[in-house]
């Protein structure tokens, strides 16, 4: 009779759920993500926006030297 346990149990797949989700959307957008980050603090330091390739490679202006050493 005593049914607490059920709906700890309903809860913990609720987030569990909601979880997987978000982990999925920020897998999928994170290079937009990223990107869009990106473009707005190169706004801040008055540089300027390079796009690049793929998404998430995008970098300020005064950043080549960063981009030329990684692989």
């Amino acid at each position: 009779m005593n049914r607490k346990g059920q709906a700890l149990v309903e809860y913990i797949l609720i987030i569990a759920l909601i979880s997987v989700i978000a982990i999925a959307l920020v897998n999928y957008f994170g290079g937009y993500l990223k990107d869009a980050i990106t473009k707005t603090s190169c706004g801040l330091v008055d540089e300027e926006y390079i796009k690049g390739d793929k998404p998430g490679e995008g970098y300020c202006s005064g950043d080549e030297d960063a981009q030329e050493s990684e692989p």
